[in-house]
């Protein structure tokens, strides 16, 4: 098999789509965000062009909310990546509740992960948040037996960069650290 060079590209996707929420002036506002993930099991990363209005809420009280997006709601999702906060005041975009640490939550979303920004490294008109675990709400019908995520009911959406398209996660492929012994 012979590989061909197709540049710098980004092709880490598809990533999970969500709705990064935080408080400016005391009102919610929310930007739809597809540069997330894993930093380390106790971290999330988010990456935002540094002009978005919602980076000053972040950079001040630091407070965030990670709202995973699922297909019952993404439409209203959607609409968040193309409305500046800048513009358009935001805050009534969705019935909210504040999360115990103090970063708004998405009612809708049947995950929402609350984080303190631990950090910002800035690179190329973005600010990229290191953010701290600091709670995971999870609606109970999304919960397995033992309390955890069932990724065979939630199923979020994911973007695929290069064609502005959003697909939803399918089956399953295996059991991770157990595929050479099925």
């Amino acid at each position: 098999m012979t590989k061909k060079n197709i540049g710098q590209v980004l092709a880490l996707y598809p990533c999970p789509v969500i709705v990064v929420g935080a408080m400016v002036d005391g009102k919610p506002t929310w930007t739809l965000a597809a540069h997330a993930g894993t930093v380390a099991h106790s971290h999330l990363m988010v990456s935002l062009v540094k002009a978005h209005y919602i980076n000053r809420g972040i950079r001040e009280n630091k407070k965030l909310s990670f709202n995973v997006v699922d297909e019952s709601w993404l439409k209203q999702a959607d609409r968040m990546g193309t409305v500046s906060g800048n513009k358009t005041d935001k805050s009534e975009a969705f019935a909210w509740t504040m999360g115990e640490n103090g970063a708004p939550l998405i009612n809708d979303a049947k995950v929402s992960i609350e984080c303190e920004a631990d950090g910002n490294y800035e690179l190329e008109n973005f600010d990229n948040f290191i953010c701290k675990i600091l709670a995971t709400y999870a609606d109970e019908g999304v919960l397995n037996e033992q309390g955890k995520i069932n990724y065979h009911t939630f199923k979020p959406v994911l973007f695929e960069f290069p064609t502005y398209e959003y697909f939803v996660t399918g089956e399953k492929a295996g059991n991770c650290g157990r595929m050479n012994q099925e």
